[in-house]
This record gives C-alpha cells, sequence and structure tokens, in this order.
C-alpha cells in the first residue's frame, strides 16, 4: 500500500506550484519574464504594480522555485528558473484559451483581428528571412530584444514606429512580431504600417515560442 504520508508530502510540494500560479499578476510577471531578464522596476512599470507589490509577487513565484535572480550592482535582475517554466506557462496559457471561455471572449473584445491581419507562421518567416525577402520587425520595448530576439531582427519599438517609417524598405514585406498571441503590439504596428503603404503582417505567435522551437536567436543589440 502507497505511504499516506509520502502521498501527502508530494501533492503538497507540487501544489507549491499552482499556488504560485494562481494571480492575475504574477502570471503576467511569468510573460514578461519569458521575454528576458526584468529588475523589480521594470516589472513594476510594465504591469502597473507598485514596486513592493511586484516586489512580493516574485518573492512567491522564488520560493516556488520559478524564478530565480542574481544581483547587478545594487540592482536585483529576475528571470525565469528554466526554459521548462515557459513552457509550463505557454501551456498554462493555450490550455486557459481551448478550455476557459471568458479568455476567448476577452481576446476577441481587445484584439480585433477582423481587419485582415493574417498572421505568418515560424517556418515561413525562418524561410522568408534567410532568402532575405522581407524585414522582421521587433516592436517589444528595447530592453526586452536587448535581452533577446528573433536571430536577423531589427529592433523598432511600437512607440517609436512613426519616426523610422522613412527608413523602412518599400520593396521588400514587413512582419511584426512581439510578446505572444495576446500582445497587441505586433497588431497595431501591422496598421500603422499598412495606413502607410506597407506589405504587412504580424508573426503568429511571439518570441517565447520562438525561443522554444529552437530557432536562432541573438542577445544585444543587431
Amino acid at each position: 500500500m502507497v505511504n499516506r504520508e509520502f502521498k501527502d508530502q508530494l501533492y503538497e510540494h507540487l501544489a507549491r506550484v499552482g499556488q504560485a500560479l494562481a494571480n492575475g499578476h504574477r502570471l503576467e510577471i511569468i510573460d514578461l519574464l519569458a521575454q528576458g531578464e526584468h529588475t523589480v522596476d521594470e516589472l513594476a512599470g510594465e504591469a502597473r504594480l507598485s514596486l513592493a507589490n511586484a516586489s512580493q509577487h516574485l518573492q512567491v513565484l522564488h520560493r516556488a522555485h520559478l524564478v530565480s535572480r542574481r544581483r547587478e550592482g545594487v540592482q536585483v535582475r529576475y528571470r525565469l528558473a528554466d526554459p521548462s517554466v515557459m513552457q509550463l506557462w505557454v501551456g498554462l496559457r493555450d490550455l486557459a484559451a481551448e478550455r476557459v471561455p471568458d479568455v476567448a471572449q476577452v481576446v476577441a473584445e481587445e484584439l480585433d483581428l477582423s481587419e485582415g491581419l493574417e498572421a505568418v507562421g515560424q517556418v515561413e518567416i525562418e524561410r522568408q528571412l534567410s532568402a532575405g525577402h522581407i524585414l522582421l520587425l521587433d516592436v517589444r520595448p528595447r530592453l526586452e530584444y536587448l535581452a533577446g530576439h528573433v536571430a536577423g531582427s531589427i529592433s523598432v519599438p511600437l512607440e517609436e514606429l512613426e519616426g523610422h517609417l522613412a527608413e523602412l524598405p518599400r520593396g521588400r514585406e514587413i512582419v511584426a512580431y512581439c510578446r505572444g498571441p495576446y500582445c497587441s503590439f505586433a497588431n497595431e504596428a501591422v496598421r500603422r504600417l499598412r495606413a502607410a503603404g506597407f506589405r504587412a503582417r504580424r508573426m503568429a505567435l511571439g518570441y517565447p515560442e520562438w525561443t522554444l522551437a529552437a530557432r536562432p536567436v541573438r542577445t544585444g543589440a543587431a
């Protein structure tokens, strides 16, 4: 017979991971850390949290061994503890999108894809990029691009896009990508590019999914 005490302890320890994930702010922090390392200040700003709240959420994630940290001067930088955490997050996100009707409703209300914003898959992007047929724009914040980006992409944060339109080639299609399927940066970039007369599409997913597929990535400036 299975030792009851062993089973109780095992599932209690496993539940710590579920408990750490059972908060919307902490899931957003994991999503942000899937883009690369961040300080508490950066995470608080992106997630619209106070420094104290962001720090508390990070402590919960750290105790569950979902994030790790390192000191850089006076700052502490956080990152996902392991690629498996990113896999866990993507799996949880996709399962919820499939099984929870409210997710689809919220996404449909916020991310209107009815304007013909067709998406480009990873295989096609890698092939077209290597052939020089497309220009791949990373429209995430620049710090995230420096932390890691699709090899061959260039950084043009969404808020800077208008200032760089004159530099973009008219003869090539432009593909924009951002943090993932629920990030609106790429959709908005495509709308603005099309309004300016460019041929533009968006990547179907985002940088985390590209890394999970073991496709080439780079860090630092292009």
